[in-house]
């Protein structure tokens, strides 16, 4: 058994798990998955065979896990192959871990799926992931917004709302000293233009928010094709979906063959590839120095480059 048991005890996970299956549910194995740097993450198998998976903070009250209990259930709701949720605790007094029980998705993460599928498979599976992001980004909204339960905070204008979820990130990693003074004064000059260089025509569209190689599983169907099995991990918003496209192709989830299928229905027009892509793509760099540190300045010195030259 690869789990640490002086991390959540077994009684804990017997509670959960009984919640859910049944009082006569028990537990056979428990492995630690690869998760947030916050959050424990358990594949969870049951004597009888059935298997889920727990995203579990321990002694916290987490309203992330709220929301991705909810987000989870937005996307399945329109036929996306995401986790089912069986179960979601915010932690309270009386049980003080909060957790999200879910169904676990039979797949590999895109790196290994690389490595497997070959050039055919690998096309199968980008033609599947653009449709799978085409369904998503068909759902609009009238306001840019986070995707939560309950009311939330809500932008009319879309460079506004930007800001709104990059100030916060920008404001520390400006105070951090993280960044050399040119490169600082240079983001600082973006980020002053961000209400000329981010307008658009589009309207705010339901988005993934998070769509890199692990987050992404794939395995071949019965007849040897290739499919997306499971999307994971979402952080929804309405929002302008070409960000997400920017994030996908910063982070090479996507190739060529994604861009031709996904362009069939929404085309990425001049202002995304000479302007917009690379103001999309600058921010998550900004975010990765903020969470991981000095690794990402040089990608991120990059793209600052190829946004000032746009704009």
């Amino acid at each position: 058994m690869s789990y640490q048991e002086t991390d959540i005890s077994w009684q804990v996970l017997r509670r959960i798990v009984r919640l859910w299956a049944g009082d006569a549910a028990e537990l056979a194995e428990v492995k630690t998955l690869v998760g947030g740097c916050i959050n424990t993450t358990l594949a969870l198998t049951m004597k009888d065979g059935g298997r889920a998976v727990l995203k579990i903070a321990p002694h916290r009250v987490s309203r992330e896990l709220a929301r991705e209990a909810h987000q989870l259930e937005v996307l399945r709701n329109q036929g996306l192959p995401v986790p089912q949720v069986y179960n979601w605790h915010m932690g309270n007094l009386e049980c003080p871990h909060s957790y999200v029980l879910m169904e676990f998705m039979e797949g590999m993460n895109l790196i290994h799926a690389r490595q497997q599928a070959g050039p055919q498979g690998m096309d199968q599976i980008q033609n599947h992931l653009a449709e799978i992001m085409i369904a998503i980004h068909s759902r609009t909204a009238d306001a840019y917004c986070r995707e939560l339960p309950g009311e939330v905070q809500r932008f009319a204008n879309w460079p506004e709302f930007y800001r709104h979820v990059y100030d916060p990130i920008w404001s520390d990693v400006e105070k951090s000293g993280e960044l050399p003074p040119k490169l600082r004064k240079q983001i600082a000059r973006i980020h002053e233009k961000l209400d000329k260089v981010l307008t658009h025509d589009d309207k705010p569209r339901l988005v993934h928010w998070d769509v890199w190689a692990t987050n992404v599983l794939a395995a071949p169907d019965s007849s040897g094709n290739w499919r997306v099995t499971g999307l994971l991990d979402p952080n929804c918003k309405y929002a302008h979906a070409e960000a997400e496209i920017a994030y996908m192709e910063l982070f090479h989830t996507i190739t060529p063959t994604f861009l031709k299928r996904y362009q069939e229905v929404y085309k990425l027009g001049p202002g995304y590839h000479q302007v917009r892509k690379w103001i999309y793509q600058l921010y998550p760099l900004l975010n990765h120095v903020h969470l991981f540190g000095s690794q990402y300045l040089k990608p991120l010195t990059a793209a600052m480059e190829k946004a000032a030259a746009a704009v």
